[in-house]
């Protein structure tokens, strides 16, 4: 094996590795993305709820 051979080898490698790395990271922050969304939704919801209650019982 020649060091251009040995190089390409390592670079791959560290291509492979860096990659998981980035995907890794990136679906991480789309589940958390994900996540904030699912509690504004149901932190809307839940406000509109109180906010329903206390109404009726105001009137």
């Amino acid at each position: 094996m020649t060091k251009s051979t040995i190089w390409s080898i390592l670079g791959g490698i560290a291509a492979i590795i860096i990659a998981w790395w980035i995907v890794s990271a990136l679906f991480s922050l789309l589940w958390f993305v994900v996540k904030l969304a699912v509690v504004a939704v149901v932190a809307v919801a839940v406000y509109a709820g109180i906010r329903s209650l206390t109404r009726r019982t105001g009137d």
